[in-house]
């Protein structure tokens, strides 16, 4: 189970794709700087995943939307960023140049935009609360913290290397491993859709 779940939150929030946005925005920082953006934004997408994985189930009730309702728009949601990975392209829901030119002026881009929501976008908390929803216990909870954690230290690992990563990879590299994380993507998008559609006609299918 949480090798499953890792592996959906990794396509998700796709450690590579920061890559261009994070040297974008801290060209003119030094390395020490870049180092403690690198570090707060894989705190603040450890904090986010593990807040979305024990109160995700609960938001849902309060807003009185049912699960499988939820599978079948945040597997929609998924499938379309799925798509925009596969042709190379930014999804809208990650970010727009709006908020990169404003992230440009701020003193702090570690949360917002880098974080919220270039790494962790609706589809990634929409794919985390379908989880927690289906998880029977805590464990099934501490599954998902656990590979929040583990995708939230890729992140920083991809960000302390960004530089030495994009003259290994380049943009086709790049846009290679955009293109195979967003065929996985579509997989996990359509096993969304799919239980939220059991969910909601349980005698047809």
């Amino acid at each position: 189970m949480i090798i499953k779940i890792m592996i959906a939150l990794i396509v998700l929030v796709n450690p590579i794709s920061a890559i261009p946005m994070f040297l974008s925005l801290t060209a003119d920082d030094s390395r020490k700087e870049r180092q403690k953006i690198a570090r707060t934004s894989a705190i603040a997408i450890f904090c986010g995943i593990a807040f979305f994985a024990i109160a995700g189930t609960t938001l849902l009730k309060i807003m009185n939307i049912s699960i499988g309702a939820f599978q079948v728009g945040g597997g929609i949601l998924v499938l379309l960023i799925a798509i925009a990975m596969m042709n190379a392209k930014p999804h809208p829901t990650k970010t727009n140049d709006e908020e990169h030119l404003e992230a440009g002026n701020k003193e702090s881009i570690a949360v917002v935009p880098l974080t919220i929501p270039l790494l962790i976008g609706p589809g990634s908390i929409s794919t985390i609360i379908i989880y927690a929803s289906s998880a029977e216990n805590w464990w099934g909870i501490t599954q998902i913290i656990i590979a929040g954690s583990i995708v939230a230290i890729l992140c920083y690992i991809s960000m302390i290397f960004a530089d030495k990563l994009t003259q290994i990879l380049r943009q086709t590299g790049i846009n290679i491993i955009n293109r195979v994380m967003g065929m996985l993507l579509a997989a996990v998008a359509v096993e969304i859709i799919t239980a939220g559609i059991k969910s909601l006609f349980p005698s047809i299918l």
